[in-house]
This record gives C-alpha cells, structure tokens and sequence, in this order.
C-alpha cells in the first residue's frame, strides 16, 4: 500500500516546491500564477466559504450523476435488445455528448428562473449520460452463450433473462461509466455554473474571485472543486468495492 501511495506523494511535493521557486524567485505575477503558499493561505481563510460553495455544486453534480446514470443504463437496457437500434443510439448518444457546456448551460439558465438549480442538474446528467450508456451498453452485449442457453431452457422471460444475467454481467461496465462520469458531473456542474443563475456555487466563486482580481482566492475555490471531484470519484469506487465483492480489484 505504501509503495503505491508514496511515489505520487513524493512527485507531488515535488512539484509544488517547484510551482512555489518558480513564482517566488522567477517573480511571476500573481495574475498569472499564484504561489502554492498563497493559494494555500486562501484555502485556509476561505475555507468556510468553499465548503458552503462545495456542498451547492457537490448536489447539482449527485442529481446530475444520478439522472443522467439511471437514465443511461435505462436506454442501454432498451437499445440492447435490438441490434438495430443499438447501432442507431449511439451515434444519438455521440451528439449528446458532443454538446459543448458553454453553448448548452446559457440557453438552458435563459430556459429557467435565475433562481432555480435546474439547469445546472441537466448540464450535468447530459454529460453523464453518454460514458454510462455507452459502457452499459457494451456490458450488456457481453453474454455467454451458455448463459443465454440456460435461461432460454427454463423459458425465462426477457426481463428475468436481464435481471439475472445481463445486468448482473454488466455490472463492471457500468462502474467503469460511472467513474468516468463522476468526475465529468462535477466539472459540468462547475462549469454551468460559469452562466448565470444562482451565486452559490463553486464556478460562481472562480468566476467572482477573478473578476476582482483576488487570483489566489480564484485558485482557492478550484482546488475545492478538485477536491469535489476526487470525493465523486473515490465514492464511486467505494460503492463499486461494495456492490461487486466477487471482483478483484488490483
């Protein structure tokens, strides 16, 4: 365990010792880069105002990550059981996913009150939905034939033959979507955050933060969101560990 921990860890401090000569004896303007020493002062000075602004963007990321989640492994469940329209929805989930954040998040806070959180929940189950279909998707089609053999010899309907077998199958897949989107859920939210609506959240500090030229403060609330999203995706792993004990995890 420590031989795994230990080799970021030390190329981390590296780097950040690095990070902070550079700006302290390169004289880089704050404007351009903070000093890890500043950033850290604000971190600590700012620490209730980021953890307020966390907790805003940390559930617009769940609701997002849980719709966009449950409605992906929904269509892949549907999808898959046609060739046909597996081979037609992705593409379909392609364009969705090709959807750009900053052309997305303004139309939809002109769509909603300035007041309401909507928007930013449906910016971030848009970007989840596609890693999570398209994994799901694939686990589903994984399937022994003797698998299949089996329930078609105990004439089991299509949704016991799903529930039994391929979305217990599939299971691996599914978490491998749902790492990739708990990050991406977060970062949507954040970003959606950029456009307007409610002043509460992380993307809105960043934004605030730089507009007054406090950049120090600015990178402050972007290592809270870092860390907002390594709670996602560590959770997501936990969660993993738990519903597939039978895995084993390297």
């Amino acid at each position: 365990m420590i031989r795994r921990i230990l080799p970021p860890l030390v190329f981390g401090l590296l780097a950040l010792v690095a990070w902070e000569l550079t700006v302290t004896l390169g004289r880089v303007a704050p404007f351009i880069l903070p000093a890890p020493s500043a950033i850290w002062r604000e971190l600590l000075a700012q620490r209730g105002n980021i953890w307020d602004a966390a907790l805003a963007s940390g559930l617009n990321a769940l609701i997002g990550l849980a719709a966009g989640s449950v409605l992906g492994v929904l269509a892949a469940m549907l999808t898959s059981r046609s060739q046909a329209l597996s081979e037609a929805s992705v593409p379909f989930a392609a364009v969705l996913n090709a959807l750009p954040i900053i052309a997305l998040a303004p139309i939809l806070n002109n769509m909603f009150e300035s007041t309401s959180s909507l928007p930013r929940r449906v910016v971030a189950a848009v970007i989840v939905f596609f890693p999570v279909f398209v994994n799901t998707l694939r686990g589903l089609r994984e399937v022994q034939p003797v698998h299949r053999e089996l329930m078609e010899s105990y004439a089991a309907s299509g949704w016991t033959f799903a529930r039994k077998v391929r979305l217990p199958g599939a299971l691996p897949f599914v978490f491998t979507g749902l790492r990739q989107a708990s990050s991406l859920a977060v970062i949507a939210a954040v970003v959606a955050e950029y456009f307007g609506g409610l002043q509460d959240g992380l993307g809105a500090r960043i934004t605030s933060a730089a507009s007054f030229t406090a950049y120090p403060r600015a990178w402050a609330f972007v290592v809270g969101a870092c860390l907002l999203g390594l709670v996602f995706y560590l959770t997501t792993l936990l969660v993993e560990r738990l519903a597939t004990p039978w895995r084993s995890h390297a």
